[in-house]
């Protein structure tokens, strides 16, 4: 009896161990399930993430493909834009484009059409990738197809990428230029002919990117900058043409006048040289006479009659001084003239002809003074020539310069010569007048001149003398302003 409550004991303690064993065991199992799946679920967020590295790396690489096409194509298009622009001649541009630019861009195949308005038809300007039949094929059926020269009217570039929604029309290109893939733009010069650049690839696995139609549509624009660049070469060379043609015949029309003008001048010299020498002869027998009879020695004679002999030596003596301008002028222009040219003291002759003209000075009180520095006091010129420069000069001064007016000589250096200015406070020259009063003959129209006679040839024979001293002479005045005279003489030989 006790032994079976002990073996009955016995086993329940046995059940309840190997209960709480199995469910010790279940508890590890059920524990050990959580790690799995934990582990599981790790493992799958670790797929994952090796998947987006990997498609990241893919787009990477594409990127970066993408990027060194795009690098490359540039410095093709930089490549390409150096060589075109270097030409201005028309033909020459398009040729400048070669296979090795082209394959730098990514295509195999390129042409270019120019359209001719006037023939309706196109003009083949390149072709890379293709033989003549084939461009003449290609040609035949752009001339048939209104396509292309809408893409110039509109301005567009097309592709094939871009033409996924116009399917017939993209198979038709592919067709005709016998290529996979394409890229056409416009060419549009400002003036003239415009027309197309069309480039394609036979390949299956080149996908037109919109970078690609950049490169494209940049690359046209600058060929028809280019096209317009040596069109207006063109066209500025045939206008320098033409004006040098113009300006060689009108040179050889003013040639042939010049020489005429010579002849003629010429002829006018010669002809006032020699009427010149005739008159002295007639003039000096007038004036011997007219002296003779004023002397009283062929008997005495009544006033009336000494009055007109008066005017006969006095005009006798206008007449010579004309006739002695009008020589020395001539012989200046034929180079008659011999100009003894020396080493001379300007301060000197001022003062001599100051000495010669005192008496105008002091009748209309006017106030003459001179500046002369010591480094522009010498000169190298003909002493008597350059005294009738001063005389003429300042006797006009005097003539126009109302009474206590001024008259100053000042002088400055130049490089190899100096300059003299002789001004003065009279009525001054009109702008308009300046120039012509060194002409033969000239008078400026004012009151004094319609009171004084003269014969208009002093400032010519001014001129004439200064220019024999390789000088020049010019006046600045303003009217009822005073003028300045200003001529230049040479220091050295």
């Amino acid at each position: 009896m006790y032994s079976s409550e002990y073996l009955i004991n016995f086993l329940g303690i046995a059940s309840m161990a190997t209960i709480v064993s199995l469910v010790i065991a279940l508890l590890v199992k059920m524990e050990r399930l959580k790690q799995v799946d934990s582990l599981k679920k790790s493992l799958d967020e670790m797929d994952e993430q090796a998947k987006l590295i990997v498609r990241t790396d893919m787009e990477l690489n594409k990127t970066q493909e993408e990027l060194d096409k795009k690098i490359a194509g540039l410095y093709a298009l930089q490549r390409l834009s150096r060589a075109i622009s270097t030409t201005l001649q028309e033909e020459q541009i398009f040729q400048r484009i070669e296979a090795s630019h082209l394959e730098d861009l990514g295509f195999e195949k390129a042409c270019a059409f120019l359209w001719n308005e006037r023939g309706k038809t196109f003009i083949t300007k390149m072709r890379l990738g293709y033989s003549e039949d084939e461009i003449e094929q290609i040609k035949s059926a752009a001339d048939l197809q209104e396509t292309y020269l809408d893409l110039i009217k509109n301005e567009k570039t097309i592709s094939s990428s871009y033409l996924q929604d116009e399917l017939m029309l993209r198979d038709q290109i592919k067709g005709v230029f016998k290529v996979n893939s394409f890229v056409i733009s416009p060419v549009l010069p400002k003036e003239g002919y415009r027309g197309i650049l069309f480039v394609g690839t036979e390949s299956m696995d080149t996908v037109i990117s919109e970078g690609d139609e950049e490169l494209i549509t940049i690359l046209a624009n600058q060929l028809g900058q280019a096209l317009e660049n040596a069109r207006l070469f063109e066209k500025t060379w045939r206008a320098q043409q033409n004006l040098e043609n113009k300006v060689e015949e009108r040179t050889q029309e003013l040639t042939r006048a010049l020489s005429e003008l010579k002849v003629v001048s010429k002829r006018k010299t010669d002809f006032i040289s020699s009427v010149s020498h005739e008159l002295r002869t007639p003039l000096t027998s007038i004036k011997g006479y007219a002296s003779i009879l004023l002397t009283g020695k062929l008997g005495k004679i009544p006033p009336e009659i000494q009055e007109r002999l008066d005017k006969i030596n006095r005009h006798s003596d206008e007449l010579v001084h004309l006739v002695n301008d009008l020589l020395d002028i001539a012989h200046i222009e034929s180079g008659r003239l011999i100009m003894k040219k020396e080493v001379l003291d300007l301060k000197n002759i001022i003062e001599e002809v100051l000495d010669l003209l005192s008496g105008q000075l002091k009748e209309k009180q006017i106030d003459f003074s001179f500046r002369i520095s010591e480094d522009v006091n010498i000169i190298f010129a003909d002493r008597s020539q350059i005294a009738r420069v001063f005389i003429n000069i300042i006797s006009n001064a005097i003539k126009f310069t109302p009474q206590k007016g001024k008259i100053t000589i000042s002088s400055h250096k130049l490089d190899k010569a100096m300059q003299i200015d002789i001004a003065d406070t009279g009525c001054g020259i009109p702008e308009e007048m300046q120039e012509a009063i060194f002409e033969e003959f000239y008078r400026v129209d004012n009151p004094i001149n319609q009171e004084v006679k003269g014969t208009g040839l002093g400032l010519t024979l001014v001129k004439r003398i200064i220019e024999a001293h390789n000088g020049k002479i010019w006046v600045e005045s303003k009217l009822n302003a005073g003028a300045t005279f200003s001529f230049t003489l040479p220091q050295s030989i």
